[in-house]
Parts: C-alpha cells; structure tokens; sequence
C-alpha cells in the first residue's frame, strides 16, 4: 500500500450532538499535511475515525481506494503510528522503551532515531546514556524529553503513517522547536499527519486544512491560505 488517504463526505454524531458534517479531503503518500482548529472543530473524531475507534455515519475513509470497513482493524492501525498529546513510557531503560513494539532492534537502529529526533545528546548526558532506567511514566525527565522519546520510537516504526495529535501542546518552545525538526526531518519518508490548534506546528505543511465546527472551512498552503485573508 501506498497510504493514498481519502476522506469522502464524512459526518459522525455523538448521538445528538454533530461532530463531523460533509468532510472530504486527501492525503497523497509521503507528504506533511496539516489539520487546524480549535478545540472541538473535529480534528480528533476525524482520526478516531481513521483509525476507526468509531466508523461514520455517513460517508467514508479509504485507504488506497479501500474502505477502511472493508479490512481489519488490526491490518489497517499497523500501517500508523501515532503520537498524543499525553506520552507513554514505562519502567525500564530508555533503549527498551524506544525499541518497544519492534522485534530485533539494533542499538545502532536506535541510536540513528535519537539522533534524528534530537534526543541522543540529552541520552549521552545521563550517567548511564541509553541504559538509563526510566521510572513509572518517566516521571524523572522533562515533558519535552518524553515527547521526543515517543517520536524516536514512533520514527523507529515501519509504519509509512505518522499521525501527531497535539503533540507539541505540553512542551516549551525550545522543546517544541526539536520537536517540529524531527518530524519534519522524516518528510517523503513517512505520510504525517499534523493535528494541531496552533498555526505554527502547520506552517511548513504540503496541504493545510482549517476546521471548524465539524466542518472544512479552508485548504491550501500556509502561503495560499494568508493570502486569501479568511479565517486561517
């Protein structure tokens, strides 16, 4: 598969209340592609969707042309990896952690992520750099450093998907800077999907969606879009 992500007229409700109404666009196979809102504007249901926690009620999300429906939820969420807002990491070291959900990781495998994801420098400054062990929720590192670690394991993935979702909303600037280059780093590697309320996590995107209210209010490049003088 190429990941060829088609979005074609969606609407999903929460029994009364309508989170999606007629929302259609593409996702093309190794570009950033940017998705912009507020909270509440559907950003999320949409790729609760995709990666079908629920499945709409109008419409459909394909997959190279295949109705994400029509396969198994297993066969479809393994070609996305995806990054919260909230990260996850358990106890154990940081080399455990990062190669978590690949089989036969090299420590070089994971070494050349970190370095990509600007983390190694802050791994070689531990006591005992990658061997370090993280305690419950890596309670012991910063925000920032958790993120990068979740993006270092999610780059280490096969996956040809990257769905970040507010990923960058708990972090600092200078953090959030690291952030952005390491995603932007795996552009025509992976497809990525950016979900975020603030402007500036989307600005570099091939195609940037505005949302609001459920609904596609806007599209087009950060340059087309300023230009257009509208709500973005």
């Amino acid at each position: 598969m190429d990941y060829i992500v088609s979005v074609k007229g969606v609407s999903k409700s929460y029994g009364e209340v309508q989170a999606l109404k007629d929302v259609c666009f593409e996702v093309k196979p190794g570009e950033i592609f940017g998705l912009i809102g507020p909270d509440g504007a559907g950003k999320t249901t949409l790729i609760n969707l995709l990666m079908r926690f629920y499945d709409v009620n109008e419409g459909g999300v394909y997959v190279d042309d295949k109705d994400i429906r029509t396969v198994t939820r297993r066969s479809l969420r393994l070609g996305y990896t995806m990054v919260l807002q909230d990260t996850w990491l358990f106890y154990g070291t940081i080399f455990d952690n990062i190669a978590y959900g690949k089989e036969g990781v090299t420590r070089d495998e994971v070494i050349k992520v970190c370095k990509a994801a600007k983390i190694h420098d802050f791994i070689m400054s531990l006591p005992s750099g990658y061997d370090t062990i993280l305690s419950d929720n890596a309670i012991n590192i910063s925000k920032g450093q958790k993120q990068l670690l979740t993006i270092a394991r999610a780059m280490l993935l096969d996956s040809k998907m990257l769905i970040l979702d507010e990923a960058t909303s708990n972090v600092d600037a200078e953090s959030e800077n690291d952030i952005m280059q390491a995603i932007h780093s795996l552009a025509g590697k992976k497809t990525i999907i950016l979900i975020s309320h603030r402007l500036a996590n989307v600005v570099h995107s091939d195609c940037i969606y505005a949302m609001s209210n459920g609904r596609v209010i806007e599209q087009g490049t950060h340059a087309e879009l300023l230009a257009r003088q509208g709500a973005y």
